[in-house]
């Protein structure tokens, strides 16, 4: 095409890419807070579970234990996050969200992470000891069991999620001896499976995760779940068909089994299967998140952002705290 003049018109100029704004770097004591992953904390609402059901919630003495124990729990599972950090800050460098991870985006310094891990580990074990010995021994127990995990035991498949539930059950343990009670039995087979669905749950969102976004500076084309080069290498041993089996397996389990505890409560009698509406609602939920949504939020952030998880924890909580303290 020629102009008027007869002249071809010039090439219009291609402007380049607009360049993202740099990410602010953050503060090295705002850094350590984000490493700490306060939004995990939610799972230590566990050590309330004891304290609840055993109707205590109304008196000083049991609350302060609990409330003691729940905050001992933020400290060594912040220890045990710190820990994580620092053995995996050359896989989280490689890996698409967890690069911005402040030790591995160079914002906190492994030194100063380590120090920051130690003294939380030792308040964490003061905290219990401040409650009682035994629930020293198993905020103990909990840190040992966390850094197992981070060192060896999430490179084993299988035992990577198992070892997850046992965590999950030994915040239920430390919350009923902080206030003097035996957890139920079916309390924490209902716990352990909650905690595996949990754990499987995530294991497949990381794997197609990792299908669809190969780590940084990866060249290998990996259409399936089973590739070299996994930010997390226990996924090369995880199949999609195969998580999906377990979460099937566990889904059912920890339905029957939070069913089963309902019948059997001590307190309110068969009347505590009120409460299996929202327990169900979430669990089909939060399947729903996972597979006909894609969502790829972690654990907290879908259990604490998610309008229906919120809906369902809420209606839970109020229709149990009815039962055992008005009905």
């Amino acid at each position: 095409m020629e102009t008027l003049a007869g002249e071809r018109p010039r090439a219009r100029a291609e402007m380049p890419p607009p360049v993202p704004p740099p990410t602010p770097r953050r503060s090295p004591a705002r850094a350590l807070l984000v490493a700490m992953r306060p939004g995990e904390w939610v799972k230590n609402l566990l050590v309330f579970a004891g304290l609840v059901f055993s109707r205590q919630f109304d008196e000083i003495d049991p609350l302060a234990a609990a409330l003691l124990t729940f905050v001992a729990f933020c400290a060594v599972s912040s220890a045990g996050y710190l820990l994580n950090d620092l053995r995996d800050v050359e896989h989280d460098r490689r890996h698409h969200e967890k690069r911005r991870r402040p030790i591995a985006a160079g914002e906190l310094s492994p030194r100063m992470a380590a120090m920051a891990g130690i003294a939380l580990a030792v308040g964490a074990v003061a905290l219990g000891f401040a409650v009682s010995p035994e629930v020293a021994a198993i905020v103990a127990g909990y840190g040992v069991a966390t850094a197992a995990y981070s060192l060896v035991l999430k490179r084993l498949v299988i035992v990577d999620v198992m070892t997850i539930a046992g965590l999950f059950i030994l915040r239920v343990v430390a919350g009923a001896v902080a206030v003097g009670v035996s957890a139920s039995e079916w309390l924490l087979i209902c716990t352990g499976m909650l905690a595996l669905f949990l754990g499987f749950t995530k294991r497949r969102q990381e794997a197609m995760q990792e299908a669809e976004q190969p780590p940084e500076g990866s060249s290998a084309s990996r259409p399936g779940p089973s590739g070299p080069g996994y930010t997390r290498p226990v996924l090369e041993h995880y199949s999609l068909p195969f998580l999906d089996q377990m979460i099937a397996m566990v889904t059912a389990a920890a339905i029957i089994s939070y069913a089963v505890y309902a019948v059997d409560s001590p307190f309110v009698g068969s009347e505590m299967l009120a409460t299996a509406p929202p327990v169900l609602y979430g669990i089909f939920r939060y399947l729903y998140l996972i597979y006909d949504r894609g969502d790829t939020r972690s654990t907290d952030e879908i259990l604490t952002r998610d309008p229906g998880m919120i809906a369902a924890a809420v209606v839970w909580v109020g229709t149990a705290l009815f039962l055992l303290y008005v009905f």
